[in-house]
């Protein structure tokens, strides 16, 4: 059973930084493909970054809106991935999921309960 659990989710100032962790279950974490998505109010759920899973060389993606700003990385020894956000701004306002592509791949298939992220203008 793999369970996902998502951290450090707050209130920051528009041009401040945040880091969330997303802790996982499950003994072969290093091999799922991990993904960071976020829904804001009144707007549909949005793909934010999806780092790979082991396998060959790293492979990282990232959402236009945020590249250059938001780094994904995953830490095998502590089942864990996180996502650093730099200069935030109100745009970024969201609650923010953690998903895993554990049984089929490229379907992200087991998701965390969210962490809200606000900006402050």
């Amino acid at each position: 059973q793999v369970q996902l659990v998502e951290s450090g989710g707050g209130v920051v100032q528009a041009g401040g930084s945040l880091r969330l962790s997303c802790a996982a279950s499950g003994r072969t974490f290093r091999s799922y493909a991990m993904g960071w998505f976020r829904q804001a109010p009144g707007k549909e759920r949005e793909f934010v970054a999806r780092i790979s899973g082991s396998g060959g060389a790293t492979a990282y993606a990232y959402a236009d809106s945020v590249k250059g700003r938001f780094t994904i990385s995953r830490d095998n020894a502590e089942n864990t991935v996180y996502l650093q956000m730099n200069s935030l701004t109100a745009e970024d306002t969201a609650v923010y999921y953690c998903a895993a592509q554990v049984d089929v791949p490229g379907r992200y298939d087991r998701w965390g309960q969210g962490t809200q992220v606000t900006v402050s203008s």
